[in-house]
């Protein structure tokens, strides 16, 4: 039959299993769409810092070309020297500008950084053809004319973004085109800059950006650059859209990807880049499952938890009856013990203050019967050991005697004067005296010894010791006892002096009558009587 602890442990077991599934399923599907929405909140933020940083630099540096532009000495376009010192030094403070050159509006260039193409035309390059009708921005493009005149310590192909400004007088009339080429590095810097603190936090985030015109790669990752990319990412960031999806790529795998498209900043329309920052799945979504699992972690651990406040429970509610049980079961096998009274139940602290009771009850009746036993080995004047106590402790002690290593010594004792003090000052005071003798007597009980009133004033000593010891101790055991018995008595008011006179017998292997040995006792006490009292007589 089941037991109430265990029905009531199963009940709270199954009830926190329930509990704890049902809150871990709807945790985590509001964690994890909570989790997965500002991941990509977080990649659709970082695409749209990069295509602000894109938008920005340019509309940088075409201010600061156009800003040039208003200067006298290139409205007067007539100083190529001194052009040529400005434009040197621009490059020098904007090291992004791979190179400066003015052309006037044959498309001759009169100055450039470091003399580069000075005297060459370059009518038909968009640069020029472009920026004359008043301004223009080209898209990344390789070098054609500089590749070879610039210098290129990477041996990477040369790439460049362009920015030109017509050039007119302060009477309205183009004089000539203010030209720059912007390296590309400046871009690989900015995503540097941008991504170095995800990627050593081990996101594995990765960079695009998309040219508008034919949808192919300008920066990206080794092997992606000139590669077309066909993805609704890029579909919707082209349609206005600044956000973030899950997509499958090219590779076959799923990234969660954000996407921003740059529609310039202020007065700088810009290219119309698309920027896309992607992280594998596995990766972006690797706090989700780290959430699910610490959810679920969390559900167990609160199923243990419950599970013991509910095996706490059922204990509590189990352990009066069990503790009644066990106490009654420990009663019936003899132990000392009692019932414990319970304060949990009413109807249980009724049950346990009734076997209290009767324990109680029990106790008193065995405790008389103890009382009573104890009264029958005690003589009732001195409470010393009787002769049915003496009987008991030879039983026991012989039982566990070694006669080839230990001899008991038996002590016979009988007062010296003890007549007298009964005769003149009568049986109370002898009773008292009596009682001041068993005092003093029980100060020289050896351990593993006893002292026994025998009846009137005789008494008996017993000591256990070894054989090579026994004469000794029991030398200064009865010498103590002379002592202590000849040292003045107070007895209601009255100084009394008494002696007495001991006999003393030893119990070995050649004598194995314990009767015998008492005997001779006593004939060395009657010895020590007839040679004057107060001494030691010792079995010859």
């Amino acid at each position: 039959m089941i037991k109430i602890r265990t029905f009531l442990a199963l009940i709270f077991v199954a009830f926190v299993i329930l509990l704890s599934t049902t809150l871990s399923y709807i945790t985590n599907q509001r964690a994890t769409k909570a989790i997965e929405q500002e991941i990509g909140v977080s990649l659709a933020g970082t695409a749209y810092q990069m295509s602000d940083k894109l938008d920005n630099f340019m509309w940088s540096r075409a201010s600061e070309v156009k800003l040039l532009t208003e200067l006298d000495l290139l409205k007067q376009a007539s100083d190529p020297k001194a052009i040529q010192t400005l434009l040197d030094q621009l490059q020098s403070s904007f090291p992004s500008f791979s190179w400066i050159g003015f052309m006037d509006t044959k498309g001759d260039v009169l100055a450039g950084t470091d003399g580069i193409l000075v005297g060459k035309n370059i009518a038909e390059r968009p640069v020029f053809q472009e920026g004359i009708k008043g301004f223009f921005t080209g898209d990344v493009h390789e070098a054609v004319l500089l590749a070879k005149l610039l210098p290129n310590p990477n041996k990477e192909p040369l790439q460049f973004v362009d920015v030109s400004y017509a050039v007119k007088n302060d009477k309205g009339v183009t004089v000539g085109v203010l030209a720059a080429h912007l390296s590309w590095e400046w871009a690989k810097e900015v995503e540097r800059t941008l991504l170095t603190p995800e990627i050593e936090h081990n996101k594995n985030f990765e960079l695009f950006i998309v040219s508008k015109k034919d949808n192919t790669v300008l920066l990206g990752p080794d092997g992606w650059v000139g590669q077309p990319l066909d993805l609704d990412s890029v579909k919707n960031a082209q349609n206005g859209s600044n956000s973030w999806r899950l997509e499958q790529w090219d590779d076959g795998k799923k990234y969660l990807t954000g996407y921003a498209y740059g529609d310039g900043y202020l007065d700088y329309p810009g290219l119309q880049w698309t920027v896309l920052v992607r992280q594998p799945e596995s990766v972006a979504f690797a706090p989700v499952n780290q959430i699910r699992l610490d959810v679920a972690i969390a559900a167990a651990l609160a199923s243990i938890l419950f599970i013991g406040m509910g095996l706490v429970t059922a204990e509590f509610i189990s352990r009066p009856i069990r503790a009644l049980t066990t106490a009654a079961d420990r009663i019936r096998k003899g132990d000392d013990t009692e019932i414990p009274e319970t304060k949990g139940f009413k109807d249980i602290r009724s049950l346990s203050r009734a076997l209290r009771s009767l324990l109680d009850s029990l106790l008193r009746t065995e405790h008389a019967l103890g009382h009573m036993e104890n009264a029958a080995l005690r003589d009732q004047l001195t409470e010393l050991p009787n002769r049915l106590a003496l009987e008991r402790y030879l039983e026991k002690t012989i039982e566990s005697f070694d006669p080839t290593h230990e001899t008991l010594s038996f002590m016979y004792l009988d007062l010296d004067g003890f007549k007298k003090v009964n005769d003149t000052l009568g049986h109370q005071v002898g009773d008292m005296l009596l009682k001041k003798v068993a005092q003093r007597l029980q100060k020289v009980t050896s351990k593993g010894g006893i002292t026994v009133r025998l009846g009137g004033d005789e008494f008996l000593l017993i000591t256990r010791s070894p054989i090579e010891n026994a004469y000794t101790e029991a030398e200064q055991i009865a010498t103590e006892t002379l002592k202590l018995i000849n040292n003045p008595f107070i007895v209601e008011m009255n100084q009394l002096s008494i002696g007495c006179s001991i006999g003393v017998a030893f119990y070995t292997r050649l004598n194995q009558n314990v009767m015998d040995v008492i005997h001779t006792a006593d004939e060395c006490l009657y010895l020590s009587k007839k040679d004057g009292k107060n001494r030691v007589t010792f079995q010859g």
